[in-house]
């Protein structure tokens, strides 16, 4: 892998972190999708930092779950649907556009799908 598109990578995996922990403090904001891109990302092109993260004591158990295949924790699968479902009918709200309803219904129910499908830990 070259040099720029490593430290890229890089770049995106800390601004994920960043956003995946505003999402702890923001309930619109998920946490979850962005610490598991943020560790995709790591994986791909920092040894170091895909540790730091796999070992950090807040965040790293929700990525080792999901790597190792145990899938998601119950109750965070919960969360995500929901704050999912929330942020997606205040987006058609203050839109107020059919083909915007419409379009965010459809992601909503893709990745609601897709979430139900994965495996989950208790």
């Amino acid at each position: 892998m070259n040099g720029a598109l490593r430290w890229s990578m890089i770049g995106a995996g800390w601004l994920c972190v960043c956003l995946g922990v505003i999402g702890i403090f923001l309930p619109l904001l998920p946490t979850t999708p962005f610490l598991l891109l943020a560790a995709w990302l790591f994986g791909r092109s920092s040894e170091r930092f895909h540790l730091w993260l796999l070992n950090h004591p807040r965040l790293g158990p929700m990525v080792r779950a999901w790597q190792s295949g145990e899938g998601l924790p119950r109750r965070v699968r919960r969360r995500v649907l929901l704050l999912l479902w929330l942020s997606m009918g205040l987006s058609i709200f203050i839109v107020g556009k059919l083909w915007a309803a419409i379009t965010l219904v459809t992601i909503g129910l893709c990745v609601s799908l897709y979430l139900l499908k994965q495996p989950v830990s208790d």
